[in-house]
């Protein structure tokens, strides 16, 4: 193990700026999530840096104190692709549907999408005759979409990025910026970025994890070092007025555990759903620090059930293996101390991870056809918000007696037969 010496402890709020943030849950140090490792470096030493939760007492958004560089998160071997899930392929068709369909867009609109990934999002758009732009960082999947002909710029997206694009294509009908916003260290340069691209009668279309579903569901493994920001629409509403932009209308959507839709523009024109969800917020204490303070006893709640869950396959003889090599599942595993001694291996379907191994426990990723051929006592779902889809896909090891253990909201047995314990 090593201390990365990429990592920024921030003293600030890193949306309006306030330095007295509070404690929210100290994770320790972890793995850097999705720095899977190769077979041949297996023996080189695997970054860790601390990660911390806290909240800002002025403007209410929750952050990590830790900022990684992200040219070391998203790096040429940056292994996420959008489009290994059919929820999530499902989830972005609708979602273009529904945009395309929602207004008059002109001729020859442009959409500029940030952290485009495999293009997945935008291949609708070009396939309706949009012209469309991707921007993201990541070799592999900004390959991938131009691949299967979206126009893809090798960059992170800010405001120098949004100036070099109005420059060379004109504006934005349409900003599009899917679980990316938590993703940006300075907030307020990216937000201008959009700001600077966006047409004045222009719309940008946001996706982000909400908050408040995290805090319900105890969904703490979603906080690891790519994740920086956490958001209510308290702390949303001033961060895009700061640039001259207005949340006039927001969706709450079950994907990733729970997100937000947000819908912004440069005209203020806000409906009820945004005052509705600032209500709600306030009432229950999540413009401040006061919703958060029990969520470390919870957390270590359900770290507490799921050891005794692991410990007991294990004094029973019982075999146990990982699925899905997510992010989340770094957290997780680091944090309720699973390793290589509790998980024998981990399956995904994402061929550019199978052949890797976790970052820090080393655990091997392989493909999900082990689990028929291996047919594990339990398997251990890392990515419980597609915990749905994987035990669908993995329906035929479920007949032949598997069982699941699903980590979040609260550790449970799932089995094909006698339902869930």
């Amino acid at each position: 193990m090593t201390s990365d010496p990429s990592v920024v402890v921030e003293s600030t709020c890193r949306s309006c700026g306030w330095d007295e943030l509070e404690l929210v849950v100290a994770f320790g140090s972890t793995p850097l999530a999705d720095r899977l490792v190769r077979a041949d470096r297996l023996d080189e030493p695997q970054p860790h840096a601390p990660l911390t939760l806290v909240v800002c007492p002025s403007c209410g958004l929750v952050q990590i104190s830790e900022t990684v560089d992200p040219e070391v998160l998203f790096n040429d071997e940056y292994p996420y692709f959008s489009s290994v899930s059919p929820r999530l392929i499902a989830h972005f068709g609708a979602s273009a549907k529904s945009i395309i369909e929602s207004r008059d867009w002109g001729d020859n609109p442009l959409a500029v999408e940030a952290a485009s990934n495999d293009g997945c999002l935008l291949v609708h758009f070009a396939d309706a005759g949009w012209r469309v732009l991707g921007v993201d960082p990541s070799a592999a999947p900004a390959q991938a979409a131009i691949d299967r002909g979206v126009p893809t710029q090798l960059e992170f997206f800010g405001s120098r990025t949004a100036a070099k694009i109005t420059e060379a294509q004109g504006r934005a009908s349409l900003f599009l910026g899917n679980n990316v916003l938590a993703h940006v260290a300075d907030l307020n340069d990216f937000v201008s970025g959009i700001a600077t691209v966006l047409d004045d009668d222009g719309l940008a279309v946001i996706e982000c994890p909400y908050v408040v579903d995290l805090v319900d569901h105890c969904e703490f493994d979603t906080v690891y070092h790519q994740h920086l920001c956490y958001f209510s629409i308290t702390a949303l509403v001033p961060l895009f007025a700061r640039h001259s932009l207005h949340l006039n209308r927001v969706e709450r959507t079950s994907i990733h555990g729970g997100s937000l839709r947000l819908f912004i523009e440069p005209t203020l024109n806000r409906d009820r759903s945004v005052d509705e969800l600032l209500a709600m917020e306030t009432e229950r204490s999540f413009d401040g620090p006061e919703a958060f303070r029990t969520f470390a006893t919870r957390i270590d709640s359900l770290r507490t059930e799921l050891r005794a869950i692991i410990d007991d396959v294990q004094a029973e003889g019982g075999s146990l293996v990982g699925y899905a090599a997510a992010a989340k599942g770094t957290t997780l595993l680091a944090y309720c101390g699973i390793d290589a001694e509790d998980l024998t291996y981990i399956c995904d379907l994402n061929e550019y991870k199978q052949g890797r191994h976790m970052g820090g426990n080393l655990i091997p990723i392989v493909s999900p056809r082990r689990l028929l051929a291996d047919q594990p006592d339990y398997v251990l779902i890392l990515a419980w918000n597609f915990a749905a889809e994987i035990m669908e896909q993995n329906a035929d090891y479920m007949a032949a007696g598997g069982k699941f253990i699903v980590p979040v909201p609260e550790p449970r047995i799932v089995n094909g037969g006698a339902g869930q314990t």
